[in-house]
């Protein structure tokens, strides 16, 4: 009998000594697993096509979806994301100036160019005087809509005015258009009440419009509004997301955007 129990005794020792080592097997994966925020289109989707590359390169990927520009931000300040990927370099600027956060840029992916588009209308020539334009409404992303108007030379800015320009900059509206401000995750769904609309491509491309082919007036490719995988201040070195913006960077990345935004919806920038 007390062989028995001896014997008993060691197999739960070696059973707590295995779970032991499980146990910090998986807590030593987990520290290698990068959480990164994003939004569906483009940004989850070139996520996800990465994540046997992370995993080659030994950390864990996973990707959390997010519809809004607020909350991956605030999440990533709070420290509930290693990264976010959906927004450009000047919003995320405006970003930390607005709400004091500490957001910097870990490495530059792409353009999805913003353009005009309209249900109505099928040239810029055929919007007519006092017509309705929906833009953005948040800070960044409005002042880009009005420098894409004005490109298309339909206003004209105050010279002060730069990419933080809300319609209280237009000094010149000859054709008395009116702007109504809208939240850009909202701007395809009102497209058909409106004129026209200034429309973001990570919001476009998913309500199945192409800059190119649907565009009235897009964006060039120099656009100084390129999308960044974003990171809380003193992260942008660490190895993970190095390891990250290489994967990002790679031509696999190339050659899906290649094959699945051959109209230029998506412009990368490496």
């Amino acid at each position: 009998m007390k062989k028995i129990a001896l014997t008993l005794v060691l197999v739960l020792l070696a059973s707590f000594a295995f779970a032991g080592g499980t146990n910090e097997s998986a807590q030593e994966k987990n520290s290698n697993k990068v959480v990164v925020g994003a939004t569906p289109v483009p940004h989850a989707e070139m996520l996800n096509l990465v994540v046997d590359d992370m995993a080659a390169l030994g950390y864990g990927l996973e990707v959390k979806e997010f519809t809004d520009y607020v909350t991956p931000n605030t999440a990533l300040e709070d420290g509930q994301l290693d990264a976010n990927f959906f927004q450009h370099i000047p919003y995320m600027e405006s970003f930390n100036e607005e709400r004091g956060y500490h957001l910097v840029n870990a490495g530059g992916i792409h353009i999805e160019p913003i353009a005009l588009y309209s249900k109505k209308y099928n040239s810029i020539a055929d919007i007519p005087d006092g017509a309705t334009i929906a833009i953005p409404n948040d800070t960044t992303n409005e002042g880009r809509a009005l420098l894409l108007l004005q490109s298309a030379g339909l206003i004209e800015l105050s010279s002060s005015a730069g990419i933080s320009a809300t319609v209280l900059d237009v000094t010149k509206n000859p054709h008395s258009f009116k702007f109504v401000e809208v939240e850009a995750a909202s701007l395809p769904r009102v497209i058909e009440d409106v004129d026209a609309a200034v429309i973001n491509g990570n919001y476009a491309i998913p309500a199945g419009l192409s800059a190119l082919n649907d565009g009235l007036f897009v964006e060039g490719a120099d656009s100084p509004y390129v999308n960044i995988i974003a990171v809380k201040s003193g992260n942008e070195d660490s190895p993970a997301i190095k390891a990250l913006v290489q994967c990002l960077q790679s031509q696999e990345i190339r050659d899906w955007v290649q094959d699945n935004y051959p109209n230029g919806e998506v412009v990368l920038v490496f």
